[in-house]
């Protein structure tokens, strides 16, 4: 009993003493917000033909859907075309600013609203990443992704480096954002955009009073419990987000395997042959022919990718086999984005597997790039490695105003 109490006890105070993950939910966050940013400057000359007012899939039938499924976008509150224009390019700043780790935590929340904004604006625009980027955008708001390799953390460390030496430290940068979004979060929801589902609207103003509520602690509690009450509730949060995306990648690969069993096209062992044989997925003929050229190879190929799938989630009980399939996984998605024409499928797939990426790994490619970038030369001094831990005063200034 006492093992087992302590076995408890060690498991709450790990759950609740840090944010797990830091450099695979950096990545998870580098992946996805790149991987939207790349997609929205690639169609930016289409960008009226795939979510516009001018489309084929109008905003009267666009308005009809959301009437209908209550789903969340800004895209609806006018059909004009310069409102497009700014929600498509807060789209895309965000994406890049979130990408930098440059005020995470605002930036995670326009990034959420410009995924739904768009995809749910022309909900047929997509080739099955879209979904992934769908929920893995609504799940980064609740983590902690900001702990490495972003400018939070460098500012974080700048910060502590001046409160050592005496210096005063003021952020007016995050308040600034932080007024500026509540006001026009107010004006909507008074103005009745908000109707619909109540999740998102729910979210926004839960976010929105966190970081005022964490402000306040931060600047006006007598003691320091408050504040270690927060970050412990901060760090809960962010596990369980983590969680949640790991399942979420489990449950993906586990579906699509099991659901290729019941074809019969995966059971015979041809099913790879047929998608090379289709045009719209053929961008380089040569290739394609190459690889189903071969029985053997197509065979293979199709009996490997159901087998990979159905095995992964349970893998991840022995670390070894667990980055096998990993880098075999990857690999395939690569090959896929290439042979198939789907980079940014692909691309979506590789960041919801840099979930279960080595710690030893990631900490080692950090070094690298460090390294890489020491070699060139630069102005001012030197910053924190990419691969260097943010301290505490740098994880606690994401969940702070802007963060």
């Amino acid at each position: 009993m006492n093992r087992f109490s302590l076995a408890v006890s060690g498991a709450i105070a790990r759950v609740t003493e840090a944010a797990l993950g830091p450099y695979q939910t950096a990545v998870i966050r580098i992946g996805f917000s790149a991987t939207w940013l790349l997609f929205l400057l690639r169609e930016l000359p289409h960008r009226h033909e795939l979510y516009g007012p001018g489309g084929p899939w109008s905003w009267d039938i666009a308005q009809q859907l959301v009437a209908s499924n209550g789903s969340f976008t800004v895209l609806m509150w006018s059909d004009g075309r310069v409102w497009f224009e700014i929600v498509y390019a807060l789209a895309v700043l965000s994406g890049a600013l979130l990408m930098l780790g440059w005020r995470t935590r605002t930036m995670s929340v326009l990034f959420m609203v410009g995924v739904l904004s768009l995809q749910n604006r022309s909900v047929f625009m997509g080739d099955g990443g879209d979904n992934v980027l769908h929920l893995m955008s609504i799940y980064l708001v609740f983590t902690r992704c900001a702990q490495v390799w972003s400018l939070d953390a460098r500012r974080g460390v700048r910060d502590r480096a001046a409160r050592a030496r005496g210096e005063r430290v003021t952020d007016r940068t995050g308040p600034a954002l932080w007024c500026v979004l509540g006001f026009v979060l107010a004006a909507v929801t008074l103005a009745g955009r908000m109707e619909g589902d109540w999740l998102i609207p729910a979210l926004l103003w839960t976010v929105w009073a966190a970081q005022a509520l964490w402000w306040l602690v931060g600047r006006r509690a007598a003691t320091g419990e408050p504040r270690i009450l927060l970050d412990v509730i901060a760090n809960v949060v962010h596990n369980g987000a983590l969680l949640v995306i790991m399942a979420e990648a489990c449950l993906i690969y586990a579906t699509a395997g099991w659901y290729k069993i019941q074809g019969s096209r995966w059971q015979d062992g041809t099913a790879v042959y047929y998608p090379l044989q289709l045009e719209y997925f053929s961008p380089w003929p040569a290739l394609a022919d190459l690889l189903s050229a071969s029985g053997t190879m197509v065979m293979l190929v199709t009996y490997g990718t159901v087998l990979v799938q159905v095995a992964f989630p349970f893998t991840l009980f022995n670390r070894r086999v667990k980055n096998v399939l990993l880098a075999v996984m990857m690999t395939e998605h690569a090959v896929i984005a290439v042979v198939l024409g789907l980079p940014f499928f692909s691309l979506a797939m590789i960041a919801a597997d840099a979930v279960f990426l080595p710690t030893g790994f990631l900490r080692r490619l950090g070094g690298r790039a460090a390294r890489a970038r020491d070699r060139l030369p630069r102005r001012g001094g030197r910053v924190p490695l990419p691969g260097q831990r943010a301290p505490e005063s740098a994880e606690a200034t994401h969940v702070g105003f802007g963060a």
